[in-house]
């Protein structure tokens, strides 16, 4: 299907639109339109944000009223035609009178995928599918992930050297927590620009997990600090196993309802004390034989609290069970141009590995990107889009059986 140059001005400008809704649009997918009327000139514009309620079409038809007769409507998702906390955005397009819809990709939702499309075409609409894709697929992963396997998009996230070690033998190591904005001399891994790109990851997250080793030994307030607006506040997770969670520590004591605790072994009053500072403790079986909360029922239980995202910022241990567990569906490692080399070193990821290069994990549609001195590689090991019998998915478990 052949674009112009107008087209590709349009979609790159709806695609704009819906960035706007990171971190306000969620559990919804991020969708932004722009509505040309019949001279070609923009008549409305509009972008998805949850507590908005109106649908990033609606706001853009409302907007563009009769001028959208015999004009363009261009999208990054399908237009839903089914009936949910809204009516199906498919009614209103085509009472606008719109002659042309251009569409980057069909909705990955089964309610909607193809049928908002059949409706429009139906109706006389000339509908156009394929422009910028690869980009509106890449904006609405989570999404994808949430809607079709109810788990999570889980990103892990390191920061580490060019051998792979996250930090100096353990009595050589500092607290981040204790430095300022520019960190130590020497203290941090990777730089400045590589760790301000990190806080846009957190503020594209639902939520955010470490393990209680990473809160005992840096006391991290695990926060976004981008000063962008996001309808929920960043839900902060403790993977804690035995509840060794310092009543001391910063997320304790900044504790909103946005710190959940999983744990497998609760002791009543240590968890009474936290419940009382605003802290959900949340006890689930233990998985892998590790003796660690499991990651599997884990990403369930937030999928059911309607997070559709989760950046795993956790220590070595963690890396392993994350990626052992198979919960993992894409990386975003950040190398800097360092070697620490030696044993004591803190690797990437310890345990027991994978015995055979054959069960390693695969990274697929790797990409890389440049952070000042530092460079990154953003990859993947599952396809978020895939549909649930094309790769193996977990079973949903309930609060109640947790």
């Amino acid at each position: 299907m052949s674009f112009t140059p107008q087209d590709e001005q349009y979609m790159r400008q709806a695609l704009q639109l819906a960035r706007q809704g990171i971190a306000l649009a969620s559990p919804n997918p991020r969708v932004g339109t722009v509505v040309l009327d019949s001279s070609g000139e923009v008549a409305g514009t509009g972008f998805h944000t949850y507590e908005g309620l109106k649908h990033a079409e609606v706001l853009a038809l409302e907007q563009a009223e009769a001028r959208a007769k015999d004009g363009t409507l261009y999208l990054n998702l399908e237009p839903c035609c089914h009936q949910g906390r809204t009516g199906p955005c498919t009614d209103m397009v085509i009472a606008s009178g719109v002659r042309r819809v251009v569409v980057a990709m069909a909705d990955p939702n089964p309610q909607v995928s193809g049928k908002g499309i059949e409706k429009l075409r139906a109706a006389g609409i000339t509908v156009e599918t394929g422009l910028m894709q690869a980009e509106a697929r890449h904006l609405n992963e989570p999404f994808a992930k949430y809607i079709l396997h109810k788990q999570p998009l889980v990103i892990l996230k390191s920061g580490m050297t060019l051998d792979g070690k996250i930090a100096p033998p353990p009595g050589e190591s500092f607290n981040p927590s204790a430095l300022g904005a520019g960190g130590a001399t020497g203290g941090w891994i990777t730089s400045v620009e590589a760790r301000n790109h990190v806080q846009e990851l957190r503020h594209e997250s639902d939520s955010i997990m470490v393990g209680v080793g990473t809160v005992i030994a840096d006391d991290p307030l695990l926060t976004d600090r981008t000063g962008l607006p996001r309808r929920r506040p960043l839900m902060r997770v403790v993977l804690d196993s035995r509840l060794r969670l310092p009543l001391e520590s910063r997320l304790v004591k900044t504790a909103r309802n946005d710190v959940l605790v999983f744990c497998s072994f609760a002791e009543e009053n240590k968890k009474r004390t936290l419940e009382e500072r605003g802290i959900h403790v949340e006890q689930v079986p233990l998985g892998l034989g590790d003796g660690r909360p499991d990651l599997v029922r884990i990403a369930c239980l937030l999928s059911e609290m309607e997070i559709t995202s989760l950046l795993i910022e956790g220590g070595a241990l963690v890396n392993w069970t994350a990626l052992a567990a198979g919960i993992v569906d894409k990386v975003f490692l950040y190398y800097a141009p360092k070697i620490l080399a030696g044993t004591g070193s803190v690797p990437f990821a310890t345990g027991p590995g994978f015995k055979k290069m054959t069960d390693a994990a695969l990274v697929k549609n790797i990409i890389l990107h440049r952070f000042g001195e530092d460079f990154a590689v953003e990859g993947y090991l599952r396809d978020p889009y895939e549909p649930p019998a094309a790769q193996p998915a977990a079973t949903p478990i309930t609060k109640g059986q947790a």
